[in-house]
């Protein structure tokens, strides 16, 4: 048994403080984290803590197996192409979109394998509970992208039943477009939340794949995934949610959140931004991208972008007593290593 005192072998130990959390002028606590900046060829342009090492970018692939989707022939255009890119909140467009995903292909909710669950958004959540409804796979945040999955499985001519296992035609093909778009092999691969592969690359190659994806030709496979995301940002996320306002406020940009405190961000001129809080907590993350994002010089395009970034780290607020007495704020400072 390991003492209590080891420190952790992975790389992700070493990372340094990037966001502080303010209580009346008083640093409260720290969030260790990982920063990539990538430039328009792929070329690291800032580095906070070891880039290189792998992570889990969890939800933050799916732009990269959308493109898989399509290149497998998946029929997939607009806001169903952006739900099959997405954690979506469970709103209803966001059901009934993935249910119409199914249908063009001849299929029902019976097809989808992803975990059941409630749906994310906590008012939908709510109202679904209060109904009497169980955990579905429908209801799900990642039922887009297996319905979208399981729609070009029947493009494809591929089994719709084994859609999740790794040696499937489908996961294959994903893993051979997330090592394109990264520049890297695929150093990791394990289960993800909803039951389908989860893939670990670096921050750098998250970083160079969204900024591919941003910058691609609107008539390939990558940018036709870049423009459903820009034109339908509600239907990536959902109501309220920090990504669809990022993506929203910033004109040319896309961006996809991921599970224990990952984003991933394309700029229209290539460059890519990649984040991840090693503890997993969410607070610093949003606070985190939008400090990258200044630093690349996004407030340029005007003064509303820089008042949606003020308006987007004013909800990571500390309250005493219910009232504002602090914030969480970025610190960040170019790795030496």
């Amino acid at each position: 048994m390991p003492s209590q005192t080891q420190t952790s072998g992975s790389p992700l130990a070493t990372a340094p403080v990037v966001a502080e959390v303010v209580r009346g002028g008083f640093v409260e606590s720290v969030h260790h984290g990982v920063v990539a900046l990538t430039g328009p060829d792929g070329s690291l342009e800032l580095a906070v803590g070891p880039v290189e090492a792998p992570i889990l970018p969890r939800s933050s692939l799916k732009p990269i197996q959308a493109i898989a989707m399509l290149r497998a022939g998946a029929r997939l255009e607009g806001e169903l192409l952006a739900l099959a890119s997405a954690s979506h909140s469970g709103q209803e467009r966001h059901l009934d979109g993935a249910l119409r995903i199914l249908a063009s292909v001849g299929l029902d909710e019976s097809a989808l394998l992803n975990t059941p669950d409630l749906p994310l958004d906590e008012e939908e959540r709510r109202r679904w509970t209060q109904a009497g409804n169980p955990a579905t796979s429908l209801g799900q945040n990642c039922s887009g992208k297996h319905a979208g999955m399981l729609a070009a499985c029947v493009a494809a001519g591929w089994d719709t039943a084994t859609y999740l296992d790794p040696e499937h035609p489908l996961q294959r093909l994903i893993v051979e477009v997330v090592e394109e778009f990264t520049g890297e092999p695929v150093a990791v691969a394990t289960i993800d939340g909803c039951g389908a592969p989860a893939l670990g690359v670096s921050l750098t190659g998250l970083a160079r794949a969204l900024g591919r994806i941003a910058a691609a030709p609107e008539d390939s496979e990558a940018g036709r995934v870049a423009a459903a995301i820009r034109s339908h940002p509600e239907f990536l996320g959902g109501t309220g949610r920090d990504v669809t306002d990022l993506i929203t406020a910033v004109p040319g940009l896309i961006a996809k959140d991921g599970a224990e405190s990952v984003y991933a961000v394309g700029l229209a001129d290539g460059r890519g931004v990649s984040v991840k809080i090693t503890d997993g907590g969410e607070r610093a993350r949003v606070v985190v991208t939008t400090a990258v994002l200044r630093r690349a010089g996004v407030e340029q395009a005007g003064p509303e972008v820089a008042a949606a970034l003020d308006a987007l780290n004013a909800r990571a607020v500390v309250r005493g007593h219910g009232q504002p007495v602090g914030a969480v704020r970025a610190v960040l400072a170019e790795d030496d290593a």
